[in-house]
């Protein structure tokens, strides 16, 4: 599966967002220290995106089911193929299986 990455930000309207794919976070990292501090927890919304500021709150829909969920940054990760890892619940709200592991997004940011 290729996915082309399209990063645009809408300068008038303050909104930013991404298009690109997102994967599962690994249940083997549960427990673990994120960027943040905290434990990850996989039954959390909680998501690691590359540059994003930890704490900010994104809308992810998946682009194949038009689910969304919102989620929390507090890792840092999914660099290179992947714009963004969501929790195991995060995932499976937007109906991304551990059998797909990756689906195409879009994310934008929330005030």
């Amino acid at each position: 599966m290729k996915y082309i990455f399209f990063v645009f930000c809408l300068v008038n309207s303050s909104v930013f967002a991404q298009v690109g794919t997102a994967s599962l976070y690994a249940d083997r990292f549960q427990g673990q220290k994120t960027t943040s501090g905290e434990r990850y927890n996989p039954s959390q919304a909680t998501a690691a995106h590359s540059s994003l500021p930890l704490g900010t709150k994104v809308q992810v829909t998946n682009l194949e089911t038009n689910k969304s969920i919102v989620v929390r940054i507090n890792d840092r990760g999914a660099f290179g193929r992947h714009l963004i890892d969501l929790s195991r619940s995060a995932a499976q709200e937007i109906g991304l299986t551990p059998k797909q592991g990756a689906c195409k997004v879009k994310i934008k940011v929330l005030k």
